[in-house]
């Protein structure tokens, strides 16, 4: 059987407009206030109900009735504002929690990257610390080259120089006096013809070429060889200081060349023949410290030396 449905009359209230959207939130937000007053004056004659000898209440209620209490008191400002301006009261929650935790989050991601810094910072100053300690040991190095040096120069100036050669005469040019290299020739030319005599044993023709050439170019590239090649001359007639001097100005610097190995040992030799066991001695350890890659052969001569100069 069908069921009859009974028309409802509509009442007056029903049918009236809509109340203004302030008006509507104004009024929740007085039930809001009236009802957290009621409570808050519940919980006030409760608690002055209780015995003084009761316990205090639990920290987490303490905290719930102070928000609620804050509660009450954000609501009737709310209400107080809109009753005064008579605009629109718009009533937002809280966001405290969410703003304390994003930022702390924040904070977090500070902190993560103070710690990435630090960390960067810290491997910065290590190798810093590592480039100066290298700088240290390199000027350390030097200054020990340097006075190494000094001392074979002071070694060299200490002995008595011979005496110089007369030149030669036109025409009357003997098989041990050195012979004078043509001036038409260019310095790479005249190096040239210096150390193809050299090569062939012609040493008077190898000894005043190279001394042309010292004398021209002696501060260009091919000067610290052209002083080796001198002294290997001198050392055929046993000027033992000339030729000395001529690989100390050869070798100055401790140059990385195939002929390096070879003068230092040269300079050992007239170091050796001019009574100075001991400053052979220091340029045999050198000849070992600065070029530890050097030929068999020039270490065999090197050890017998050594065993001569009866070295420690």
């Amino acid at each position: 059987m069908p069921r009859t449905v009974t028309p409802t009359r509509t009442s007056p209230l029903e049918r009236a407009p809509p109340n203004p959207p302030w008006r509507r939130a104004a009024w929740l937000i007085s039930c809001a206030a009236l009802a957290v007053g009621v409570v808050a004056g519940g919980a006030y004659h409760a608690v002055a109900q209780v015995s003084l000898d009761a316990p205090p209440l639990a920290e987490s209620d303490a905290k719930r009735l102070d928000r609620m209490e804050k509660a009450m008191k954000e609501l009737r400002a709310i209400v107080f504002q809109g009753r005064e301006t008579g605009a629109p009261v718009v009533v937002q929650p809280a966001d405290t929690e969410a703003n304390l935790q994003r930022l702390s989050d924040r904070l977090s991601d500070l902190e993560q990257s103070l710690a990435k810094l630090n960390g960067e910072l810290e491997v910065t100053r290590h190798d810093v610390d590592q480039s100066r300690q290298g700088a240290s040991d390199l000027r350390t190095t030097l200054a020990s080259m340097k006075d190494e040096i000094a001392a074979l120069e002071k070694a060299v100036q200490t002995l008595t120089p011979p005496p110089q050669p007369a030149a030669p005469a036109p025409g009357d040019l003997g098989a041990g006096a050195p012979q004078a290299a043509s001036p038409a020739l260019n310095p790479a030319a005249q190096f040239a013809a210096a150390q193809t005599a050299l090569e062939q044993g012609d040493m008077a023709t190898a000894e005043a070429g190279f001394r042309a050439f010292i004398a021209q170019n002696g501060d260009g590239p091919k000067g610290p060889e052209a002083r080796y090649g001198l002294a290997r001359a001198l050392i055929s007639r046993h000027d033992w200081q000339d030729a000395a001097t001529a690989d100390i100005g050869a070798i100055r610097g401790w140059p990385h060349t195939h002929w390096a190995p070879a003068a230092v040992l040269d300079l050992s030799r007239s170091l050796m023949a001019l009574g100075k066991p001991q400053d052979a001695c220091e340029t045999l350890g050198e000849l070992t410290r600065r070029y530890p890659s050097v030929a068999p052969a020039i270490l065999k001569d090197a050890r017998n030396l050594k065993v001569e100069a009866q070295c420690g």
